[in-house]
């Protein structure tokens, strides 16, 4: 199987499954997984075919999870363009619902690593009484150089949508890692929710 990439790393799914077999990919809604989506919609990816696989070896409950009525429910958050492009947008495990809205972290992060004094950015979800979810960035800043939170918002203003602005910023000389170095947003999570006194909202989206 062979997949046609461009400059962005977007997939020609044509392309990819121009193999002669009964292969399938889709973009869904993410609330019910079953609501296909049109171009330029942004949504969970699901794929079914004979390339898919039969499940996770001793892991029952995550196979029940991700293959379903036939199509393995990637965790993949992409859209379709009108050439048939698959871009990937984000994890659907990342995803910040505030307010009804969907917020993907990736988007955030790209546009603030466009500031001049940012060197590497992560953006999380933290808890929320009111909207369930608010907008959190952890910064990185090149050496010697900084920015505070006003001019962070000013920067955003007007460039992305404000409800992706971030309510919370936190400037951190290093992120969460694995040994292998993967970065823990999980953890990044659970010390943002000690530091801002967010518990009683974390109880009661978990509730």
């Amino acid at each position: 199987m062979s997949a046609k990439l461009d400059w962005s790393g977007a997939v020609d799914i044509a392309s990819a499954f121009r193999d002669g077999r009964a292969s399938a990919v889709e973009i869904v809604d993410v609330d019910t997984g079953t609501r296909v989506l049109g171009t330029g919609e942004t949504g969970e990816i699901r794929a079914r075919g004979p390339q898919i696989m039969r499940g996770y070896r001793n892991l029952p409950k995550e196979t029940a999870e991700a293959l379903r009525d036939g199509w393995l429910y990637t965790g993949d958050i992409g859209e379709f363009d009108a050439d048939g492009y698959l871009y990937l947008v984000d994890r659907a495990k990342d995803m910040i619902i505030r307010g009804g809205e969907n917020v993907y972290p990736r988007e955030v992060e790209e546009y603030l690593y466009t500031h001049p004094s940012v060197l590497d950015v992560q953006v999380i979800g933290v808890p929320s009484e009111k909207y369930g979810e608010e907008v959190m960035a952890w910064i990185r800043f090149r050496p010697g150089v900084t920015a505070t939170e006003e001019e962070l918002i000013a920067f955003c203003r007007g460039q992305i949508a404000t409800y992706k602005i971030p309510r919370y910023w936190k400037t951190v000389t290093e992120f969460p890692t694995t040994v292998t170095g993967k970065i823990q947003k999980f953890k990044m999570r659970e010390r943002a929710i000690a530091e801002l006194g967010l518990e009683r909202a974390a109880r009661q989206s978990t509730a």
